[in-house]
């Protein structure tokens, strides 16, 4: 029994070894090297969840949706109570309905938000998914399920769990339907809440790209690069 013991051992350090290093490549950006270590690693462990995980997102960063869902569907079959797999699972899946002709995208778009759904039935706080839901929603003809009330639902419900995501989506509902004025004071409100740089380009964007204020807009960027280096001193 020790001799088994200890042979198991060095395996799984040699496999956590491998893992981080896979990993490395990863935040390197050095995807198909990332990616031939994760295969190697789900060879010796199938269930490995992480190295399918990181498998289903390089192959969202190649625009491999096929392969993506593969894999996070198997993620959501290994471990059926995990919101953030029935949410990348939805965003791989609208992304293929959206190269997809319109007649298969129709049929897809039901178990998009099916799965953006259930991760929020899963995590009740799960922000990522009701962002994709109220995209999903604005960006949707109204006679195959758009709905501007629905999108602002989940805006409503974002600003309870996360004021500042609150405000950039309603913001963001506004700016998408044209509505300028009522987007600019939603992202003021955001960036009355923080200093991210998100809240700032989403204000800088809409005067330099929608309201033809590029002066406004460089004002903004201005305003954050000063409190930024404010920040250091």
């Amino acid at each position: 029994m020790k001799h088994i013991i200890f042979l198991f051992i060095p395996m799984m350090m040699w496999s956590q070894s491998n893992f981080e290093k896979a990993e490395k490549l990863f935040q390197e950006q050095k995807y198909e090297q990332a990616q031939t270590m994760f295969e190697s690693l789900i060879n010796s462990n199938p269930s490995d969840l992480k190295s399918i995980e990181y498998l289903g997102d390089i192959a969202g960063q190649s625009q491999s949706w096929d392969k993506a869902i593969v894999y996070y569907k198997k993620l959501k079959s290994l471990k059926p109570l995990e919101a953030n797999y029935y949410y990348k699972y939805g965003g791989a899946l609208g992304m293929k309905a959206k190269d997809a002709n319109k007649f298969k995208a129709l049929g897809m778009i039901d178990e998009v938000k099916g799965s953006f759904e259930k991760a929020i039935i899963l995590n009740p706080k799960h922000i990522e998914a009701r962002w994709a839901l109220i995209e999903l929603y604005i960006q949707l003809p109204g006679i195959i399920g758009g709905s501007e009330s629905k999108a602002i639902k989940y805006s409503n419900e974002l600003l309870q769990i996360s004021a500042v995501d609150g405000y950039l989506s309603r913001g963001h509902i506004d700016e998408y339907f044209k509505r300028y004025e009522a987007a600019e004071k939603q992202y003021k409100k955001a960036i009355s809440l923080t200093d991210s740089k998100t809240s700032y380009n989403k204000l800088a964007n809409l005067y330099k790209n929608k309201m033809r204020a590029p002066e406004k807009a460089k004002s903004v960027l201005e305003s954050y690069n000063d409190k930024k280096n404010q920040s250091r001193l």
